[in-house]
């Protein structure tokens, strides 16, 4: 029998909602999965014909420990996303590449922990003279954490919080804020072995005068949404464009896709998350057991190549 483990972290434990589904969806499909902590030093990752990363949400904090066990999973299983995949999307730097390519991303710009906070936003802010609020976050940031929004009148406190990670050693993001958030939220638009499944909404996660969250992420409002055809045509266009950068040879696994709408209605990428999103299985009925269906024939595949090999 197939074996997977499904890599959650200890401070994630019971907070992953997609979990029950998907090692219910792993029993119909006669895997044996189990759900295992990445910084669990006692697991044996080898035991495992592949690692799919779940909820490992509390990399942000330790991405370099992180990558590490990346690393060494990789040498003794398969990992999905593979491994140059989560060394590229940990850090949104790759935003830039993805623009640089002609996708449309949000506006965004990074300050780096050698740059002045002040001189670096207030260029940001003149760069974007229309833009009445904005948001700082970390380049490596995941579920909202030690990201704010701000109003061109608290450029100080925004300042403030950009020297704060760059004295920590963090390359810091600076976006507008498109207030289409606030009426529309964002769109999420999953897609299992490069194909489109479900979509969902999430509402506006930052509100005005608000702190960053000190949980592990940020809660959400989330709804099934079908999003337009615009929206699945930029999602195409985002992985395509992601695929090429990467020069992969097959679709992943998984991929989320986030997006927002501009001020002229327009979607733009918000976030390509590949490492380890919330996929929102119970919003898409029959969604889990498709995604391991692909998942299962992917694995048995990859077995039967390996076992031809050994002849």
């Amino acid at each position: 029998m197939t074996r997977i483990a499904l890599a959650t972290a200890i401070a994630a434990t019971g907070l992953d909602d997609d979990m029950p589904s998907l090692l219910a969806a792993c029993a119909r499909a006669g895997l044996s999965a189990q759900a295992l902590a990445w910084d669990d030093p006692t697991v044996s990752w080898h035991r495992f014909d592949a690692v799919l990363l779940r909820s490992p949400w509390d990399y942000t904090e330790r991405l370099s420990e992180f990558l590490a066990w990346c690393e060494r999973v990789d040498r003794v299983s398969r990992l999905l996303n593979p491994l140059p995949v989560l060394r590229w999307n940990t850090d949104k730097h790759y935003l830039a590449q993805l623009a640089a390519r002609g996708v449309p991303v949000v506006p965004s710009v990074f300050v780096e922990p050698d740059m002045e906070p002040m001189p670096s936003l207030q260029a940001f802010l003149a760069g974007h003279p229309d833009a009445g609020e904005f948001v700082v976050k970390p380049a490596v940031s995941a579920g909202s954490r030690d990201t704010q929004r701000y109003s061109r009148a608290q450029e100080f406190a925004a300042a403030n919080h950009v020297g704060r990670l760059l004295d920590a050693g963090r390359s810091v993001l600076l976006q507008p804020y498109l207030a289409s958030v606030d009426r529309d939220g964002e769109t999420a638009l999953m897609h299992f072995d490069g194909e489109f499944s479900h979509a969902i909404r999430k509402g506006p996660l930052l509100r005005p005068d608000q702190g960053a969250t000190e949980a592990l992420f940020a809660a959400e409002a989330i709804v099934p949404r079908t999003p337009g055809d615009d929206e699945k045509a930029l999602a195409r266009d985002v992985l395509a464009a992601m695929s090429q950068l990467l020069t992969l040879d097959a679709p992943l696994p998984y991929a989320r896709v986030d997006l927002i709408r501009d001020a002229d209605g327009a979607p733009r990428l918000l976030e390509l998350e590949l490492c380890e999103p919330s996929l929102f299985f119970d919003h898409a009925p029959g969604s889990a057991d498709a995604f391991v269906k692909l998942l299962a024939e992917r694995l048995i595949g990859s077995s039967r190549k390996k076992r031809r090999a050994a002849l």
